[in-house]
């Protein structure tokens, strides 16, 4: 058993760390996504879609750094979104060995709900906080991202 000395020393509570908290607030958002996509995407075939919507038309390259993901990572969720039919990529026309992506017509119209979704979605999540509580946590959140 500790001594109570080296307890005081050492104050330490995990419910007031940064990283154990996010990651409860990150499991409840979680859920909460998952309530309403269903188990259709991902939340980072989510982000890609919709940072696609943004771009029109991209490298696979840049859009995996526009998403936060790893080479290898934004591959396979744009190999899963081609699989779905939801994306379609090309070869770059100056540089064969870079491959554009853009949205089907298919992809297209989910991104249309997925804006809808996601709405409710940060609605729901935020839904405990107060306006001014929300626009100061979303501030925070970018600005330590």
């Amino acid at each position: 058993m500790l001594s109570r000395q080296y307890q005081n020393e050492t104050h330490y509570q995990l419910s007031e760390q940064v990283g154990f908290l996010l990651r409860l607030a990150n499991q409840r958002h979680t859920s909460i996504f998952q309530n309403h996509i269903r188990n259709e995407l991902t939340a980072t075939q989510f982000s890609t879609l919709l940072r696609l919507s943004e771009r029109d038309r991209v490298s696979q390259n840049h859009l995996g750094r526009l998403v936060g993901m790893d080479i290898a990572t934004a591959k396979g969720v744009v190999d899963r979104l081609r699989t779905k039919g939801l994306v379609k990529s090309e070869p770059d026309s100056i540089d064969k060995r870079r491959s554009i992506i853009s949205l089907t017509t298919k992809g297209i119209c989910l991104v249309a709900k997925l804006k809808s979704v996601g709405k409710t979605i940060t609605e729901d999540t935020l839904c405990p906080l107060n306006e001014q509580e929300r626009t100061t946590l979303l501030a925070l959140l970018k600005k330590i991202s």
